[in-house]
């Protein structure tokens, strides 16, 4: 499999898409709830038939799997991994906290990753073996060694309401022994600006495989460590993430 081909073809749905999420950017008309505080716009849907689109051209017997449509199954070893819109509470608000996030697996295993905001056009892109970029810039993750110098950033899943207890414990402990821990309601930014040195770590629980499957490989080729809260090995199905810098990343664990 040609890579730079996949990259091309990935690059080129994310701007495309990114240019139809600019179109309803200030100007969302339809919001609809998937859950209580899940949220769905045209914005969303529209942006993922774009790059469905685009990469069924390029790869018409590749799998995809995108949050809206689910899995289109081709019985292949080669899947794209598609998020439209993560953050659309803000897109919907019109806060610049969104992006488009595009993963490429072969076997399972992804090989080549971006992550695009198109408000201020920064692309995180990640290939296997061959580092990390912001805008075409190599990126690494922070040096901080010391916890209590540590910037965090958090997100709380959909149905918070059922496990408030135990997000706000986790997060109550980091809170008192952290610089200061962020929210920012785009899980895939989160793990980008931990890859490029933004953040020193990063904890989430019930995300899906399109919100860290392109993020999981950034920070990975930038240098940090991503596990579960108790310390395994990630999985992109795995219902918890801590990502780090790697060096503090057995203090986080501690406290979650």
């Amino acid at each position: 499999m040609d890579i730079q081909n996949i990259k091309n073809v990935g690059i080129s749905a994310a701007y495309h898409a990114g240019k139809v999420l600019m179109k309803y950017y200030g100007n969302v008309k339809v919001v609809n709830k998937k859950g209580v505080i899940d949220l769905l716009t045209e914005a969303d849907i529209e942006s993922e038939k774009t790059i469905v689109n685009i990469i069924q051209k390029a790869f018409p017997d590749h799998n995809i799997l995108a949050e809206e449509a689910g899995k289109n199954n081709k019985n292949s070893k080669f899947e794209w991994i598609i998020d439209p819109l993560d953050g659309t509470t803000n897109f919907s608000h019109a806060l610049p906290i969104f992006c488009i996030s595009i993963a490429f697996t072969i076997n399972g295993k992804t090989e080549f990753g971006l992550v695009f905001n198109p408000a201020s056009q920064d692309l995180f892109i990640a290939e296997e073996g061959k580092g990390a970029t912001h805008n075409n810039q190599t990126i690494k993750v922070s040096k901080t060694d010391n916890i209590k110098e540590s910037l965090l950033v958090t997100g709380f899943p959909y149905n918070l309401h059922e496990k408030l207890p135990e997000l706000i414990n986790r997060f109550s402990n980091c809170l008192k022994n952290v610089q200061a821990v962020r929210r920012l309601g785009a899980a895939a930014l989160d793990l980008c600006y931990l890859a490029c040195g933004r953040f020193d770590g990063f904890w989430e629980q019930d995300l899906k495989p399109w919100d860290t499957a392109a993020g999981a490989l950034i920070v990975n080729e930038a240098g940090g460590k991503i596990t579960d809260f108790s310390g395994k090995n990630y999985s992109i199905y795995d219902k918890e993430i801590l990502a780090s810098n790697n060096i503090i990343h057995n203090q986080i664990l501690a406290l979650l």
